[in-house]
C-alpha cells in the first residue's frame, strides 16, 4: 500500500538521521545514578593538563596574541583553529558518553547547549584540551609501537628457544641412539660369550657322558658278571639247601624216635624219683623246634646252616636228654635192688627175734595241721592239661619269632627303617594308654586296630603299614603283645589304676586278633610263671642263674635283683592280667564271648590253691588278683565264690604262715586284713580306677 511505503520511507530517513546513527545504552539503567551524575557534574579538566600546561603553553605565547596580528592572520589562525576545534569537539561530543543518555530531555539539551557555547567562547580551553587529546593520541601510538615491538622481540626470543629446543632434541635423540647402540653392541658380545661358554659346556658335557658310558659300560659288564656268579651261589646253595632240607627231614625223625622213647619211659615212673614231665616237656619243644625251623625253612625256600646247626644241636640235647633219663632209670632199678636186699636183710633179722618180745616200734602218728586238720598234701606241679597249653603257647611264640626273623636280622638299611617304623607304630599307642578320657583311648585303639588291618597309619610324621614287609604282620603282633606285657611289668607295677585302660584296649584288640592275645599270654607267662600258674623245678645241672630267670627274675651282670622289685613286676603283671580278663571293648560287638573272661580266673585260683604256697609270693599275687578281680568274680560266681574265699582264710592261710617267715609277713597280713574286712561286709569292694560309664562319656 502507499501508506506502508512511506512508512517505511519515513523509517529508513530516521534512521539515517543523526540520532539515528547514535548509540544507545539498553543496561544504563543498571549503572544507577552514576549515568546521571557524569551528566550533571561540571566539566573537569583531563590529569595531562598539568603537563600541558607546563610543556605545551609556553611554546604557543611564543607566537603573537592575536590582537597584535594582522587581521589576515588572524583570520587565518581563526579559520585553522576552530576547524581543528570543531572536529576535536565533534569527535568528542560523537563518543561523549552524556549525549546520548541525555537526548530525550530538555533540561539536557540546554546544558549541553550551554557548554558548548562556553567551549567556543574559549579559544584557549579548546586548545588545551585539543594539545590534551593530541597527546593521548601520540602517547597511544607509542604505547602502541612498544607493544607491537616488544610482541616482535618475544616473538623472536620464542623462536630463538624453539630452535634451541630442536638442537638439544636433536643432541638428546643423538646421544640416546648412541646409548642404545653401546647396549646393542653389549648385548651382542655377551650373547657372543655366553654362546661360547654354552658351546665349552656342551663339549665338557659330552666329554663327561663319554666317560660316564664307559664307566657304566664296565658296571653292567661288572654287573652282568655279578649277576651270573650270583645264579651259580643261587643254584649251588639251592643244592645245598636241598641237602641240607634232607638232612632236617632225617633229624626230625630221629628226634620223632627218641621222644617216642622218652614216652615209652613213662612205664618206669613208679621207679623213679625225678619228674618225668620235664623230660616229656622238654622233648616236646625240643620237637617243636625243629619243625618250626622246617616250616620256616619251607617258606624261605632253603634252610641256612644256622637252621641245620640249631636242628643239629636240638637233636644232641634230645640225645643227652634220653642218655640220662636212662642213666635216671638204671640208678633206680639199681636203687630198687638195693632195698629189695636190704629189706630182705630186716625180715631175716625180725624172724631171729624171739618170740616172746613184746617190744615192738609203734608206727608214727599223722601230722597235724593247724586247727586240729590234716596236712594232706598239695600239688607242686601244674595240671598236665594246664601245661600243654602253656607249651601250646610258648611255641607259637617261638614260631612267630621265626617268622619274621628276616626283618630282625637283615642288614639292609631300608628294611632296617621299616623294621624301626612298624616297631614305633606298634608300641608308642600303647605306651600313651594311661588314665585318659574315653575319647583319646578309643582314638589309640583305632590306631592300633588298624595297623593291624594292614591299612596305613601316621607315625612319626610317616605313613606305616604292614604291607611294606611280608613279614610286618608277625613282627608287629609280636612286639604289639611283648610291649602290653612290657606295661603291666613297669606302668601299672607303678600307677596301679592304669591296669584298666590298657587292659580294655588290650582285650578290644584281642576280640579282633586272637593271634595278638595268644602271644600276651606267651609273654605274661614267660616274664610272670605264677600267671599260668606254674612253678618251674629245678634240673639237675642247671645254672643257678638261669633257673631264677625261670623264676621271672630279672639277672643282670651276675645279679639278682632285689625281693621288692621283683615282686612289684609281679604284681603289675598279675592286676594286668585280672583287669583283662573282666573287661570287654565297649565299642565292640556286645554279644561277643570275651576270649579270655572271668573262666579262666576263676580256674587260676583254682589251681593256685590247689598248689604248695611259696613264701612272699602267693601272698601278693592273691591280694592283687582278688584287689582286681575280686569284685567281678563275687558277682559271678556268688556263693561259690565266698566258700573259696573261706578255704583261703580257713585253710591255705595256715599253709602260708606256716612257711612264712618274720621278715616277710608283710604281704601276708595284707592279704589277711583284705579278705577279713570283706567277709565281714560281705562284700568285695570295686577296685579303685575301674573305668565306669562316665569314663566312656568324658
Amino acid at each position: 500500500m502507499p501508506s506502508e511505503g512511506r512508512c517505511w520511507e519515513t523509517l529508513q530517513a530516521l534512521r539515517n538521521s543523526d540520532k539515528g546513527r547514535l548509540c544507545y545504552h539498553r543496561d544504563w539503567l543498571l549503572r544507577g545514578e552514576d549515568v546521571l551524575e557524569e551528566c550533571m557534574s561540571l566539566p573537569k579538566l583531563s590529569s595531562y593538563s598539568g603537563w600541558v600546561v607546563d610543556h605545551v603553553l609556553p611554546h604557543t605565547q611564543e607566537n603573537p596574541p592575536p590582537s597584535e596580528t594582522s587581521p589576515s592572520s588572524r583570520s587565518t589562525s581563526a579559520l585553522d583553529q576552530p576547524s581543528f576545534v570543531t572536529k576535536s569537539f565533534i569527535r568528542n561530543s560523537a563518543f561523549s558518553p552524556a549525549s546520548p543518555k541525555t537526548s530525550n530531555g530538555t533540561k539536557e539539551k540546554h546544558e549541553s547547549e550551554h557548554a558548548e557555547s562556553m567551549v567556543l567562547q574559549s579559544s584557549r580551553g579548546i586548545k588545551v584540551e585539543g594539545c590534551i587529546r593530541m597527546y593521548e593520541l601520540v602517547h597511544r601510538m607509542k604505547g602502541t609501537e612498544g607493544l607491537r615491538q616488544w610482541q616482535e622481540e618475544q616473538e623472536r626470543k620464542v623462536w630463538a628457544l624453539s630452535e634451541m629446543a630442536s638442537e638439544q632434541l636433536k643432541r638428546f635423540d643423538e646421544r640416546k641412539e648412541l646409548k642404545q647402540h653401546k647396549e646393542f653392541q653389549d648385548l651382542r658380545e655377551v650373547m657372543e660369550k655366553s654362546s661360547r661358554e654354552a658351546l665349552g659346556h656342551q663339549e665338557k658335557l659330552k666329554a663327561e657322558h663319554r666317560h660316564r658310558a664307559k664307566i657304566l659300560n664296565l658296571k653292567l659288564r661288572e654287573a652282568e658278571q655279578q649277576r651270573l656268579k650270583q645264579a651259580e651261589q643261587e643254584r649251588v646253595r639251592k643244592e645245598e639247601g636241598q641237602v641240607r632240607l634232607q638232612s632236617l627231614y632225617a633229624l626230625q625223625e630221629e628226634v620223632l624216635q627218641l621222644n617216642q622213647q622218652l614216652d615209652a619211659s613213662e612205664q618206669h615212673k613208679d621207679l623213679l624219683k625225678i619228674d618225668l614231665a620235664a623230660f616229656q616237656t622238654r622233648g616236646n619243644q625240643l620237637c617243636s623246634l625243629i619243625s618250626g625251623i622246617i616250616r620256616a625253612t619251607s617258606e624261605s625256600g632253603c634252610p641256612t646252616p644256622e637252621s641245620q646247626a640249631e636242628a643239629e644241636r636240638a637233636l644232641q640235647e634230645m640225645r643227652d636228654l634220653l642218655t640220662n633219663l636212662g642213666q635216671e632209670i638204671s640208678r633206680a632199678y639199681e636203687e630198687k635192688k638195693r632195698q629189695d636186699e636190704e629189706e630182705a636183710q630186716v625180715k631175716l633179722q625180725h624172724s631171729q627175734v624171739q618170740q616172746g618180745s613184746e617190744a615192738h616200734k609203734e608206727s608214727p602218728a599223722p601230722s597235724q595241721g593247724p586247727g586240729g586238720k590234716q596236712n594232706e598234701d598239695l600239688q607242686v606241679k601244674v595240671q598236665d592239661s594246664t601245661m600243654q597249653w602253656y607249651q601250646q603257647l610258648q611255641d607259637a611264640s617261638a614260631q612267630c619269632v621265626l617268622a619274621f626273623e628276616g626283618l630282625t636280622s637283615s642288614k639292609d638299611s631300608q628294611i632296617k627303617k621299616i623294621k624301626m617304623d612298624l616297631q614305633k607304630a606298634a608300641t608308642i599307642p600303647v605306651s600313651q594308654i594311661s588314665t585318659i578320657a574315653g575319647s583319646k583311648l578309643r582314638e589309640i585303639f583305632d590306631k592300633i586296630h588298624s595297623l593291624l588291618s594292614g591299612k596305613p597309619v601316621q607315625s612319626g610324621g610317616r605313613s606305616v603299614s604292614i604291607t611294606l614287609n611280608p613279614q610286618g604282620l608277625d613282627f608287629v603282633q609280636y612286639k604289639l603283645a611283648e610291649k602290653f606285657v612290657k606295661q603291666g611289668e613297669e606302668e601299672v607295677a607303678s600307677h596301679h589304676e592304669a591296669a584298666f585302660p590298657i587292659a580294655v584296649v588290650a582285650s578290644g584288640i584281642w576280640e579282633l586278633h586272637p593271634r595278638v592275645g595268644d602271644l600276651i599270654l606267651a609273654h605274661l607267662h614267660k616274664k610272670c610263671p605264677y600267671s599260668v600258674p606254674f612253678y618251674p623245678a629245678f634240673k639237675e645241672g642247671m645254672a643257678l642263674e638261669d633257673y631264677q630267670r625261670m623264676l621271672g627274675y630279672e639277672v643282670k651282670d651276675s645279679k639278682v635283683e632285689q625281693q621288692d622289685n621283683f615282686l612289684k613286676r609281679m604284681s603289675g603283671m598279675i592286676r594286668l592280667y585280672a583287669a583283662i580278663i573282666q573287661l570287654q571293648w565297649p565299642y565292640g560287638n556286645r554279644q561277643a564271648i570275651h576270649p579270655h573272661g572271668l573262666n579262666h580266673g576263676w580256674r587260676w585260683l583254682a589251681q593256685i590253691l590247689n598248689m604248695e604256697p611259696l613264701s612272699d609270693v602267693t601272698a601278693t599275687l592273691l591280694f592283687d588278683f582278688l584287689e582286681v578281680c575280686g569284685n567281678a568274680l563275687m558277682k559271678q560266681y556268688q556263693v561259690q565264690f565266698w566258700k573259696m574265699i573261706l578255704l583261703i582264710k580257713e585253710d591255705y592261710f595256715p599253709r602260708i604262715e606256716a612257711i612264712t617267715s618274720s621278715g616277710q609277713m608283710g604281704s601276708f597280713i595284707r592279704l589277711k586284713q583284705f579278705l577279713e574286712k570283706c567277709l565281714q561286709r560281705k562284700e568285695i569292694p570295686v577296685p579303685k580306677g575301674f573305668l565306669t560309664p562316665s569314663f566312656w562319656r568324658s
